[in-house]
């Protein structure tokens, strides 16, 4: 698929002419920019779908799944949030970002510069990508250190395990992706048999839960609905950005669909769904009460000390490729936006920043952290997608300078977002449903509003070496 300039061309709209610049005028992130070639590309079993089923094992997203909604709406509504959510994640915010990915065969910094301009986009998302990673690295540095502190009842060494769980992490990541995944090939596997034990021994009774703190009112269950999909939607709300870098390796359209479907919508419903089961289960049975929400904590009442310890080593180490990667993204990250400064630097700055999140506690107020990211990327999806949508279903390209549009239209979309978090001072908090879903809603209908009134900036032509491969 080649983008020359008769695909660059947009509709005459005010600030949407074609720029007559030449391509040596674009940034030089983007006219060095290679596409994947067809070579290098794979089948979505060997590439998407693992990759991301890899993030849903990671034990912090679905260990403490149901404290979001099991207790107020009891399993169906739970359990029914679950699904809506991977859906939600799967149509909205992936599959646009992974067919960008797979026709042009370029990362997202470079394919953001249609809806946030050539020298936009190294900020949003570039920028903000590489920040938020180190949000991530904090929330691994907590759970995991939490984790082996819980499961070698050493409470006391929470603090130094999470400054060396980060520092590790960070050095890992900046060595490059070679090392990353040479840490990565099996260890998934571990979080995949402790949710089949988990399974095994509780999710036969979920059936007899019934919740005794909140009777399961029809408020209960929408609250619960709701809780359940704005936090998958808030942990995936990067990833799904992400897609238009994972699917870079995809062959056609179907790879992008099928990785997707089963990577993200059966990843998330097996995962999420086997812990929240479990909990009831557990509760169900008498082996734990009502103030136990988390799968592990579960499986402590009931296995053998020595065996629990070895369940929680291996979720840890199984969290340790996570860690990497979110180390890894940063630092290309911060090379492409920040390229005279040294990436021991940025990154070492980033990490400290990581274990402060870590040591505070911080890290630990999931829902809280997954809504801050979905607020900041919400409505970056939401203006890409819309961006695609008028382009035809295709990318139009880099656009000059910061493109007001996709900017208005991030703003606006973060402010919905952000307004419900608890991060914020209670003063200044607003209920706002399902946040990072209404901040995507929020970011699509501004773009689309901005630039049917003319506030986009004008496209540049690419060079004729940058050519896209998926079909």
């Amino acid at each position: 698929m080649s983008f020359d300039d008769s695909r660059l061309k947009t509709k005459t709209n005010n600030m949407s002419k074609q720029d007559s610049k030449s391509p040596s005028s674009l940034p030089s992130y983007i006219t060095s920019a290679a596409p994947n070639p067809a070579a290098s590309r794979a089948p979505w079993h060997k590439t998407i779908a693992p990759t991301y089923a890899g993030i849903f094992l990671w034990f912090v997203f679905w260990d403490s799944m149901a404290g979001n909604g099991l207790a107020k709406g009891g399993l169906g509504a739970t359990l029914l949030g679950i699904v809506v959510g991977a859906l939600i994640c799967h149509f909205l915010f992936f599959i646009v970002p992974g067919k960008l990915g797979m026709s042009t065969g370029l990362p997202l910094y470079v394919v953001g510069s249609s809806t946030f301009g050539a020298a936009g986009a190294l900020i949003m998302p570039g920028f903000l990508m590489g920040a938020l990673q180190f949000g991530w690295l904090g929330v691994n540095a907590f759970g995991s250190a939490g984790a082996l502190a819980e499961g070698f009842n050493a409470k006391g060494l929470f603090i130094p395990l999470a400054i060396l769980w980060t520092v590790a992490a960070a050095f890992v990541g900046m060595k490059g992706i070679q090392y990353v995944a040479k840490v990565s090939t099996y260890l998934p596997i571990i979080p995949l048999v402790v949710l089949i034990m988990g399974a095994v021994m509780f999710a036969g009774s979920a059936g007899d839960y019934k919740p005794t703190a909140v009777p399961t009112t029809g408020s209960g269950q929408m609250e619960a609905f709701l809780t359940m999909v704005a936090v998958i939607v808030g942990f995936f709300a990067t990833a799904g950005a992400a897609g238009v870098d994972i699917c870079t390796s995809g062959r056609n359209k179907q790879d992008v669909s099928m990785g997707g479907i089963v990577g993200i919508v059966i990843a998330i419903i097996f995962t999420a769904g086997i812990s929240v089961l479990a909990v009831a289960g557990a509760q169900a049975s008498g082996v734990v009460g009502p103030e136990v929400t988390t799968m592990t904590a579960a499986l402590g009442k009931k296995l053998p000390p020595g065996l629990f310890s070895a369940v929680m080593l291996g979720l840890t180490l199984a969290s340790f490729p996570g860690a990497c990667f979110s180390s890894f993204i940063a630092a290309n990250s911060f090379k492409t936006v920040l390229p005279k400064v040294n990436p021991m630097v940025s990154v070492g700055i980033g990490a400290v920043i990581s274990i402060l999140l870590a040591v505070t506690g911080i890290a630990g107020k999931l829902p809280s952290v997954f809504g801050l990211i979905g607020a900041s990327f919400g409505p970056i999806v939401g203006a890409i997608v819309v961006d695609y949508v008028l382009s035809g279903g295709k990318w139009s390209g880099p656009r000059s300078g910061f493109n007001p549009a996709g900017w208005i239209a991030w703003a606006v979309g973060f402010v919905v977002g952000i307004l419900p978090n608890s991060l914020l001072p209670a003063n200044l908090q607003v209920a706002i449903p399902c946040a990072p879903v209404s901040a995507f809603i929020v970011g699509a209908v501004v773009y689309f509003i901005c630039a049917k009134i003319g506030m986009q900036s004008a496209t540049l032509a690419m060079p004729a070496t940058v050519n896209g491969s998926g079909k």
